[in-house]
């Protein structure tokens, strides 16, 4: 087994494995029982070219990832058509497909487009759902996101993540010298956007409720002796604002509901133990006084506590303290092993790694009736990280990038391009709540 350093901070060994440079394309998943739905291919303005983006074949992709859908071929739709007056509902019916989804783009003025699309219930013969954005070559493919975030909704009931970013970080290897990236991308990988380039690691990016910040770790090189330091970036501008560089371990940024603090872990004073940190003031509250290594805190979504790993039990294990200090709970009990904590949306249940003898796997604890479930196959899993609509967790396992469902049924593996390592992924909150 791990050694409780390696277990539990991971910082230094989190590169040890070789992993790949993260390049979304799904390649495996469940789609039994999925909601059949037909998207055809939409219809083209007379005279003008083909975009640089195929709408349908995104949103296609997306609804697909989510494995809630089972999606109609392109070669077996019956009819393609790009109006509501088009439709032959009968065709659709006797294939029994019951949802089905057509499109229009036209070419407008200084390379902008017009998109429209229709959810139609082939049963009742009645539009659903319809909208229309307006977009540039640049900004098309996240019209076909929105798309596909409005069907999703409409068809679940839930809100879709398809809008939404991931941040993760990156290694490249030139024979001894080793280069860290940190990029944030579209849900599905696509428009990739280098924010750190740097010799030294990078660990545990985390998002701002806001989505418009990302803190992360990494070594402060503006002095003699190589520190390790807690910086925010700001996705829009770059820029970066150091946070903590104290003596000793800074590490495990994690941002509180409102944005205006930051639970971390330092080791300023010997030990390892949980802060917090007013990003206004620099003030700091010491949370955990313990001789044991207390690591890797989390917010609960009503901002009144945190959970974070400790073997102060002899074994790694998850623990729950008031932001006003306290006596800490034990909430693990099952395996020798949990950590990594992140709490679902709601707050009703906890993403983690742990191991129960069998390796390490993401699992989930139901904190009403404190029932574990693992959701994962793999024996190295790490980051377990929440969609925002809490129906998939995102995580590293062995040498690919993959995500789950939370209730296990659908598992996918996503694709990478083998031109380096990637961990720690990270989903962004909604931009717009």
């Amino acid at each position: 087994m791990r050694t409780i350093i390696l277990c539990l901070l991971s910082y230094l060994a989190l590169l040890s494995h070789a992993h790949a440079i993260l390049t979304i394309e799904i390649v495996g998943g469940t789609e039994e029982g999925g909601q059949p739905i037909a998207i055809v291919p939409f219809g083209l303005q007379t005279t003008m070219s083909a975009p640089s983006q195929d709408i349908a074949q995104i949103v296609s992709d997306d609804l697909h990832r989510s494995g809630r859908f089972a999606i109609m071929p392109v070669h077996s739709l019956p009819e393609q058509p790009s109006d509501s007056n088009q439709i032959n509902y009968s065709l659709w019916q006797a294939v029994g497909m019951p949802h089905l989804v057509i499109g229009r783009i036209a070419s407008q003025v200084k390379n902008s487009y017009t998109v429209e699309f229709e959810l139609f219930d082939v049963v009742k013969r009645q539009a659903m759902i319809g909208f229309r954005y307006t977009a540039n070559k640049q900004s098309l493919r996240e019209a076909a996101h929105q798309i596909s975030d409005e069907i999703y909704q409409a068809l679940t009931g839930e809100r879709g993540v398809f809008s939404t970013k991931i941040v993760y970080v990156t290694l490249q290897r030139q024979g001894k010298k080793k280069q860290y990236h940190l990029y944030v991308a579209d849900a599905d990988g696509a428009n990739p956007r280098l924010m750190l380039k740097t010799g030294e690691p990078i660990f545990s990016p985390s998002w701002s409720p806001d989505g418009q910040r990302i803190a992360y770790v990494t070594y402060d090189t503006n002095k003699r002796t190589k520190q390790m330091a807690v910086y925010i970036q700001e996705l829009t501008t770059g820029k970066r604002t150091r946070i903590s560089s104290k003596r000793g371990l800074n590490t495990a940024p994690a941002w509180s509901p409102d944005g205006k603090r930051l639970a971390l872990t330092l080791s300023k004073d010997g030990n390892s133990e949980i802060y917090i940190i007013n990003l206004q003031t620099r003030a700091l509250t010491r949370l955990t006084r313990n001789s044991a290594i207390d690591t890797e805190p989390e917010w609960s979504p009503d901002g009144k506590s945190l959970v974070f790993t400790s073997d102060r039990g002899g074994q790694p294990q998850i623990y729950r303290i008031s932001v006003n200090g306290g006596k800490a709970q034990r909430i693990t009990f099952q395996g020798r092993y949990n950590a990594r904590p992140r709490f679902s949306p709601d707050g009703r249940q906890l993403a983690l790694l742990h191991n129960g003898g069998n390796g390490y796997q993401i699992a989930v604890l139901n904190l009403e009736n404190r029932q574990l479930k693992k959701l994962s196959q793999t024996r190295l899993d790490e980051s377990p990280s929440f969609a925002p609509n809490g129906s998939m967790i995102l995580y590293t396992a062995g040498p690919s990038l993959s995500a789950v469902s939370i209730d296990g049924r659908v598992r996918q593996r996503l694709a990478e391009d083998m031109g380096g390592e990637v961990r720690e992924p990270a989903w962004s909150p909604y931009f717009n709540k």
